[in-house]
């Protein structure tokens, strides 16, 4: 299955962060490329590359080779992007968020929230008795809130993401 850019950036974005996509970008199609390579191709650090390698690798998106530089004596490492962990990575993502969509929407569906003029906070019935039905942070009367636009919403991101 050939996975969109789209996809591939949603994913890394949410496994290892956004400002990993530069990297990415630069060791996508590529086998065995230097961390230093990278960092200078980045206009980064290697420290900093180093980072994000080791937030990809802990995902298993990235793999490396290690060889010794023969007049430093260090270590240096060769870095290859996984493309075929995407999809599988994607998916679970996506079956994450939709359990998390689901218990959100059984919440709302199962209790009244109730909210000061001010917007301050928005507590449960049990949490708003608790506070005598005035708002913690500023004192004002809470009122019963009508979360059936929230419903809605959240019901469409669960079809939008079931479709998907």
């Amino acid at each position: 299955m050939r996975l969109s850019n789209k996809v591939v950036e949603e994913a890394i974005k949410e496994i290892a962060g956004e400002d990993v996509l530069l990297l990415v970008k630069i060791i996508k199609n590529k086998k065995n490329v230097s961390e230093f390579k990278i960092a200078e191709k980045a206009n980064l650090s290697v420290n900093i590359i180093r980072n994000m390698l080791y937030r990809l690798y802990h995902a298993n998106l990235v793999s490396f080779i290690r060889k010794k530089d023969k007049k430093k004596g260090w270590y240096i490492y060769y870095w290859t992007f996984n493309m075929k962990r995407i999809g599988f990575l994607y998916d679970e993502i996506k079956k994450k968020k939709l359990e998390k969509l689901k218990i959100r929407l059984d919440r709302e569906k199962s209790n009244f929230f109730f909210a000061c003029k001010n917007t301050c906070m928005r507590l449960d019935l049990d949490r708003a008795s608790e506070y005598g039905f005035k708002c913690p942070e500023c004192g004002e009367l809470l009122e019963q809130e009508d979360n059936s636009a929230m419903i809605k919403g959240i019901e469409k991101d669960i079809k939008d993401t079931e479709k998907n």
